[in-house]
């Protein structure tokens, strides 16, 4: 694999899983009550 290839693959999985842990993050602290 290429050097930009392996760049772009660890910025799409940070991206991912930073999105992903933030949004968990974010429902422990803001829990979603609909009642």
């Amino acid at each position: 694999m290429s050097t930009s290839a392996i760049a772009l693959m660890v910025l799409a999985l940070v991206t991912l899983w930073g999105g992903l842990a933030r949004s968990i993050v974010h429902l422990r602290n803001h829990p979603d009550e609909s009642e």
